[in-house]
């Protein structure tokens, strides 16, 4: 690693760091606008519509409420457009639901309220760099001399020319989430994947907001804003794009607890009118299927089949749209919770293999990736539950005659997990293949499960990682890489 990496990610743990405090100013304190500071914008960030080359999300957070939230964009660093208008989304979350990291101030507001601001663009061009500013009545940036108030993204290609995307998923915020931040930035990726468990605001226990662990669960709604300004030195233009994990069921925000993701992030949720989190988009030739997990999830079953059988059935759809697709080469599909793992925090989800692994078999799936174990893991290529041969790392897979690679991307920041029953790990110049990995599914509300032992785990690590996949016309290259940069994992997956 070069000392210009090294410093250049020194800057963005320390930009994180000054982001993510200032974050925790809460909203309605004494504190919160001496200066005018609570006018400014905070964690911007990106999402792709369902069409990357023509559609883009801008969100950000006020510290108060404002009037004529817009963004502004031009092809150029001046010149800005006129200004289009924001959706405000305004979370309410009261404080006796909540146990904050620190003690909260004694005159600070109850509830608390929370401004999330979202602007759709639509008829962009094409592989083009938009720079940006965001503001309101009482704060436009476009005449502002403050450093950082433009930002830039750019629209994806209409043809296959090549590119970068990274993931992983359990973030959080904290020393090692920036670290993996910044190591994304290294990439300069065309987008990011955010495998769920995102803030981490429902934390202190094991699990979620289900009511499993009542007794140790806590909830924290500012570590959602730390999380974006911990990010924003990334996510202003590397779009950043989300799937549902256990911890997003906060369950104070609606039936199934996504009210209060619905607020704070904006996704295309294409699969039916209402759906959260499930949605197909296609980025150059690779097309991209997000999952909502809890709908498989048997251990934190609280939204167990949510969907009444939509999804499963939207998925065959959309499976089968993709590979009749002349343009698409690739299928990715992205989700939390694993289908075959052998690590011991989430375990694998036997509803996922009885339903979903069918399908990814029989449209040749060729990547799935997916966090929930805070672990990095790579399966051999498998089929009908097996696998079908060995693929050690710098090996290559040809899905349509091999069968699916399943990565778990879960070291994103949040204390690692272990594999099932002690089995060793084995990665890039240090294998190990001593000991009999095991799956474990856990049962229905339950914390036994199921035990497999099986012969596809074939690379697994324990340490903060992300993955990093290359992009051409006939190939992709996935790398596991360890939060140093170094490399622990690499194969490619080819077209036949």
């Amino acid at each position: 690693m070069t000392d210009l990496t090294t410093a250049r990610r020194s800057l963005f743990k320390a930009g994180g760091a000054a982001l993510a405090a200032a974050a925790v100013v809460r909203p309605g304190s004494a504190a919160a606008a001496p200066d005018g500071h609570a006018k400014r914008p905070l964690g911007r960030r990106i999402t792709f519509g369902a069409d990357p080359a023509t559609q883009v999300v801008i969100s950000w957070q006020q510290l108060e409420k404002v009037t004529g939230p817009y963004v502004r964009i031009a092809t150029g660093a001046s010149g800005f457009g006129a200004p289009v208008a924001a959706e405000l989304r305004t979370l309410r979350s009261e404080l006796d639901w909540q146990e904050g990291d620190h003690s909260f101030p004694p005159h600070g507001p109850d509830p608390m309220y929370q401004y999330y601001l979202h602007a759709r663009l639509d008829g962009l061009k094409p592989d083009t760099t938009y720079h940006y500013v965001v503001g309101h009545r009482d704060h436009d940036p476009a005449t502002s001399t403050r450093p950082g108030e433009i930002a830039s993204f750019r629209t994806a290609p209409t043809t296959a020319s090549g590119f970068t995307f990274t993931a992983f998923g359990d973030q959080g915020h904290g020393y090692n989430a920036r670290a993996l931040t910044s190591l994304v930035a290294d990439q300069a990726p065309a987008f990011h994947l955010a495998l769920g468990n995102l803030s981490y605001a429902i934390h202190g226990g094991t699990a979620n907001a289900e009511g499993g662990h009542p007794d140790t669960d806590t909830y924290d709604a500012a570590r959602w804003d730390s999380l974006f300004a911990q990010n924003e030195v990334v996510t202003a233009g590397v779009p950043w794009m989300t799937t549902l994990g256990n911890r997003e069921m906060e369950k104070w925000y609606g039936t199934n607890g996504y009210g209060g993701v619905k607020a704070r992030i904006t996704t295309p949720d294409n699969a039916w009118s209402g759906s959260t989190g499930i949605y197909a988009w296609r980025y150059q030739n690779v097309g991209l299927i997000s999952l909502d997990g809890n709908d498989i999830c048997l251990r934190n079953a609280a939204n167990l089949d949510h969907t009444g059988g939509k999804q499963l059935a939207w998925l065959e759809q959309q499976l089968a749209r993709f590979r009749g697709d002349p343009a698409i080469g690739f299928v990715v599909v992205y989700l939390h919770h694993a289908t075959y793992s052998t690590a011991d925090g989430g375990g694998a989800e036997s509803v996922a293999q009885q339903k979903w692994a069918p399908l990814f078999d029989r449209y040749r799936v060729d990547l799935v990736l997916n966090a929930h174990n805070r672990v990095y893991e790579r399966t051999d290529p498998i089929r009908a539950g097996k696998g079908t041969r060995q693929v050690g790392s710098r090996g290559t897979v040809t899905p349509f005659t091999d069968g699916t690679t399943y990565i778990t991307a879960g070291a994103g920041g949040q204390a690692l997990d272990r594999f099932y029953k002690g089995a060793p790990e084995s990665y890039l110049d240090h294998e190990n293949t001593g000991g009999t990995p095991t799956m474990r599914c856990y049962k229905k509300n339950s914390s036994s499960s199921t035990d497999t032992k099986v012969t596809w785990s074939r690379v697994r690590y324990r340490g903060y990682s992300l993955v990093a996949v290359d992009v051409t016309p006939t190939s992709m290259k996935v790398r596991a890489l360890a939060a140093d940069g170094g490399l622990i994992d690499e194969v490619t997956i080819k077209r036949p």
